[in-house]
């Protein structure tokens, strides 16, 4: 019996399309708490930014990719184009997993963990998308919730605040954290503490998390936001059904590691992939076809794919989970300037600044 790599799909882990309000904050999110530990920063775990998590983010209610379920016999995993092993590979077959020889890791397997900083202070901006769109066209749920969180690794450099440039979308609501002080930031977009005596509190290298200074959020019913449209038609001919995808991405993102998962009807054996643009591989453990496209830019905005199974009803192939990661934010939040505000003129201390969109859940219903 061949075993399969298990499959992780909870994953944690464009600037001018459109921009934020000028430090427009709304005063409550009936959904959203962001809260301070005891009696404010705590340890090194800073603000301590929570969220409500039922109510403020949505789960996948997808197909789960159990890996309690036997994969049918005689059946791997199946991969298109181009194979390879790779060091992973290796380390599961040292630890005694039978893998399907020369199977490469589909695109974005795992995300990767945020190197430790360097710089005196880093700045990241993360935005997780959720999207639920309808199969035959339409959306039924955009969400997008950021975060910025602040580390700084040495103490001489806490005593600061944060400018950041917004611009003029109304669509985007902020909070900050209740320790901030919010009319520096609606005024002057600068993120500072209320007590301008007190200094941000440190991390060590390996908190990647860093502290919590601002959220945001948007939502929108406007398709035209969505940065990546798929279209399913699948067509039943004789003892066969063909499906054809394609998938449509917008100009606002370069999209990275993208993997669209399409679930199969049980197969006795491999779909029949007769074209695709990038590749693709069979989870016969879980009967899920999963197309990789590393990266999708301007060269290959459209691109499709076209399979052959036996005959099954269409509602087998959804709903469809998509997977992708960009370095740009709906929110094109820029951080200008690190204000020091110890005395004797000195200079503001080196900071970097990390972006990223993530899908939190992504589907096609």
């Amino acid at each position: 019996m061949l075993s399969i790599l298990q499959i992780d799909k909870n994953k944690g882990d464009k600037g001018g399309f459109m921009s934020m309000g000028s430090g427009r904050i709304e005063s409550s999110f009936s959904d959203i708490s962001i809260s301070s530990s005891g009696s404010g920063f705590g340890s090194s775990s800073g603000l301590g930014l929570t969220t409500d998590v039922d109510s403020f983010s949505t789960k996948s209610k997808g197909r789960q990719l159990s890996s309690a379920t036997a994969p049918p016999k005689g059946l791997g995993m199946q991969l298109g184009k181009s194979q390879k092993t790779n060091q992973f590979l290796e380390s599961l077959k040292a630890e005694g997993e039978l893998i399907v020889e020369d199977v490469q890791p589909r695109a974005g397997q795992a995300r990767v963990a945020a190197a430790a900083p360097t710089d005196p202070i880093t700045l990241t901006a993360e935005e997780k998308l959720n999207v639920t769109l309808k199969r035959d066209g339409g959306i039924s749920n955009f969400d997008v919730q950021g975060t910025l969180s602040l580390q700084i690794l040495n103490q001489e450099d806490a005593l600061i605040q944060v400018q950041i440039e917004t611009g003029g979308n109304p669509g985007i609501l902020f909070k900050t954290h209740p320790n901030m002080n919010k009319e520096l930031f609606s005024n002057e977009n600068i993120l500072g503490l209320k007590d301008p005596n007190r200094p941000f509190p440190t991390g060590s290298a390996g908190d990647a998390a860093g502290v919590g200074l601002l959220k945001w959020r948007m939502q929108s019913a406007d398709e035209s936001m969505v940065p990546l449209t798929i279209n399913c038609w699948p067509s039943v001919s004789g003892n066969e059904t063909y499906v054809s995808i394609e998938y449509e991405a917008s100009a606002m993102f370069d999209l990275r590691n993208v993997v669209i998962y399409v679930p199969l009807p049980a197969l006795r054996e491999a779909p029949n992939v007769r074209q695709i643009d990038g590749e693709w591989r069979y989870d016969s453990r879980n009967s899920v076809l999963e197309w990789s496209i590393l990266l999708i830019d301007n060269s290959n905005r459209s691109g499709s794919m076209e399979f052959v199974v036996p005959p099954a009803d269409s509602s087998v192939f959804f709903p469809i989970s998509v997977r992708f990661s960009a370095t740009s934010t709906y929110s094109d939040l820029k951080v200008v300037n690190i204000i020091p505000l110890r005395g004797g003129g000195a200079a503001p201390p080196k900071f970097s600044q990390r972006t990223n969109l993530i899908t939190e859940n992504y589907q096609v219903v």
